[in-house]
């Protein structure tokens, strides 16, 4: 449990009677006669009347003046359960609800750029020039359209214009490989794509037509490509696509049209959007998920969890690749001003994000873990340097954060900010577990499930823990659980991705702790975790401790059972400049394990290595090299152009073809 040293920041009376949570709150009380006292409580009435809560979400947010519904829960069973049949509504339309004035929807800016400001009636104005463009190209409800964009205001406009039309919206980023592209976009089979000719990044110029031309060609179900001059040069048509029946569309041209923005009239299950998987283990799955269900469960995670508002500027530094783009763009459904940052974290230093934030005065900033730690290992001081006087919270998410960087927050952001480290996924496109704006934050510890959320521990038998690592299972349905994967007509694949182990309960597959408090203490991957004589450790454990090492950069430790029944638990470690690998410096590393975390789980050998693998999102690839140790063909467990560092695979095959000799 934790102690009052663990203390890092705690709402005031003030903060948290003006909160969303605290009005939502006082909503229930005057409509509804619950008089609740507290988050603990508020949270154990929301999953316990999945009904009254999600019905008090929907009227809390005015969307019984949008269209009413048969019941909230027509069928509670996982996989397929039935939300809100007979609700009729439009995520475009509801984005657009808040505001259709002046002020500004998006602020813009790429790397050594000025902000550039788009106001709702600009952005109304693009999204109905470019909705009414897509249906001249024939695009009807139910239709993929596919980007091939960064975190530009392209991409927004692009995605409220395909679900105004009610078209099936997906997206991969540029700095994807195009094999990676392709392996994701056949399987939507898209009949529009936007494209941009390239994107910076890093201080650099990419140049992306050769690859649009390749993707393009690879996708025999396209008929218009809608092209959009990023790097402000003007490609001849010749240079897009080698493909003379794909119809081009300049981007400038569409635009300049006028229209009128209409909006279909579609069911709260109709299809919204394809995210995928990493695609670091086969083929990317493709999650589909609803207008209805995005709708209800971002303006329950933005507004009552995160405590976002319509004054807020919300940024995310992310690429369009990532799950936390679309959670961004929900801010749209508060009317909120969305930043959005096409270019490094760090360049041309570590303090590049602060410094996008104190440019356009964000008051919400979401980065991944990966971030706040190299920023912390740099020795940044963001507050001391620049003025954040607008920074009200920061959400990280990605991956667990070492205790150190949660005190780092407090020390070089200041002690007023509010850190809201997150749970969650792309296969729900929200928060499981998180922050709210009535519980204190500690070192090490999620505050609390998200409301609606019914998370749990399990032992594997299905037995909830308190207090104890276990799996994070969700008992009960949620409404932006997927509708489908693309390309799973029996819904075979779905049923093995979240409902194999547990039969009728989604299992996330990450290890966590629940304690008694509600707090969540997230371990890592559950098909990574490291198992050593029966006693489990999640790998975050470890890194918490070697990367706190001043001579160590980077690491990936692996627990991979072998075929021969043994048991090998390598660390792979990137060192700092001038740092060397030697016994001494192995001693070193084992003894930090040993003492700080456990004996059992010092590893079998400690390998330098010139880099980590990760996603295109930042997460190492443990799973990946795990089955690589144990035997799998590189081929096997990742798709070109979706990962960092692509030649360390063929390294860590080269290391497993050895591997019986080295332990």
């Amino acid at each position: 449990m934790s102690t009052d040293t663990d203390l890092l920041w705690s709402p005031s009376p003030a903060w948290a009677e003006r909160s969303n949570v605290a009005g939502f709150l006082h909503f229930l009380d005057e409509t509804r006669g619950l008089r609740l006292t507290g988050y603990p409580e508020l949270w154990r009435w929301s999953i316990g009347d999945l009904p009254g809560f999600w019905s008090a979400v929907w009227e809390y947010y005015g969307l019984d003046a949008v269209s009413g519904y048969d019941e909230v829960l027509a069928d509670a069973a996982m996989p397929g359960a039935t939300w809100f049949p007979g609700a009729r509504l439009n995520f475009a339309e509801r984005c657009f609800a808040q505001s259709t004035d002046e002020r500004p929807a998006l602020v813009s800016l790429t790397e050594g750029g000025e902000p550039v400001e788009t106001s709702w009636r600009r952005l109304r104005r693009d999204v109905a020039a470019l909705a009414a463009a897509l249906r001249e190209m024939g695009v009807r409800p139910g239709d993929r359209v596919a980007g091939y964009l960064p975190n530009t205001p392209h991409a927004v406009t692009a995605v409220l214009a395909a679900a105004a039309v009610g078209a099936v919206w997906t997206v991969c980023s540029p700095d994807f490989g195009t094999p990676s592209v392709l392996a994701r976009l056949r399987q939507a089979e898209p009949t529009v794509l936007l494209a941009v000719d390239g994107y910076r990044h890093g201080g650099k110029e990419y140049d992306r037509l050769p690859a649009v031309a390749e993707i393009t060609a690879g996708l025999p179900t396209l008929r218009h490509l809608v092209t959009i001059d990023h790097l402000h040069r003007s490609s001849p048509a010749s240079a897009w696509s080698p493909r003379a029946d794909l119809v081009q569309h300049p981007w400038a041209a569409l635009l300049a049209e006028d229209a009128r923005l209409e909006f279909a009239d579609v069911p709260f299950d109709h299809p919204l959007w394809i995210l995928w998987s990493s695609g670091t283990t086969g083929l990317p799955k493709g999650i589909v998920q609803s207008h209805g269900s995005i709708v209800v469960e971002l303006l329950k995670a933005l507004g009552l969890g995160t405590d976002l508002r319509g004054d807020d500027r919300y940024f995310f530094h992310t690429s369009t690749g990532w799950m936390v783009w679309n959670f961004m763009v929900g801010g749209l459904l508060h009317g909120s001003t969305l930043v959005l940052y096409d270019g490094s974290p760090t360049h041309p230093d570590v303090d590049a994000v602060w410094r996008v934030a104190e440019r356009t005065r964000a008051s919400v900033v979401g980065v991944g873990a990966a971030y706040l730690i190299a920023a912390e290992k740099a020795d940044a001081h963001p507050a001391a340097e620049l003025d954040l006087g607008s920074l009200r919270t920061v959400l990280q998410t990605g991956s667990t954060l070492p205790p150190s960087t949660w005190r780092w927050v407090y020390d070089r952001l200041g002690p007023d900010v509010w850190l809201q480290s997150i749970c969650g996924g792309t296969d729900v496109c929200s928060v499981l577990a998180g922050a709210s704006a009535l519980l204190p934050v500690r070192v090490g510890r999620i505050p609390c499930p998200a409301l609606g959320v019914a998370l749990a521990a399990w032992d594997p038998a299905g037995r909830p823990l308190t207090g104890e690592q276990g799996e994070l299972v969700v008992t009960a349905s949620l409404p932006s659980m997927p509708l489908h994967f693309v390309g799973d007509p029996d819904s075979s694949r779905y049923r093995a991705a979240y409902f194999d182990v547990y039969p009728g309960v989604w299992r996330h597959g990450d290890w966590v702790t629940v304690e008694e408090d509600l707090t969540v203490v997230v371990a890592g991957r559950s098909d990574s975790t490291l198992n050593r004589m029966g006693v489990r450790m999640g790998s975050a454990d470890i890194y918490s401790v070697v990367e706190q090492l001043p001579e160590v950069a980077d690491s990936l430790v692996i627990g991979a059972e072998l075929a021969d029944g043994r048991y090998l638990m390598p660390l792979f470690v990137v060192l700092a400049e001038g740092a060397v690998l030697d016994d001494p410096q192995r001693g070193r590393i084992a003894a930090a394990i040993r003492h700080e975390l456990s004996p059992r789980h010092v590893p079998d050998l400690i390998v330098e290595v010139p880099a980590v693998p990760r996603t295109l999102t930042g997460k190492r690839l443990e799973v990946p090299v795990k089955r690589i140790l144990q035997g799998a063909r590189v081929a096997d467990v990742s798709t070109e152009g979706a990962v960092t560092h692509p030649e360390m695979l063929a390294w860590f095959a080269e290391f497993a073809a050895g591997a019986a000799n080295r332990a």
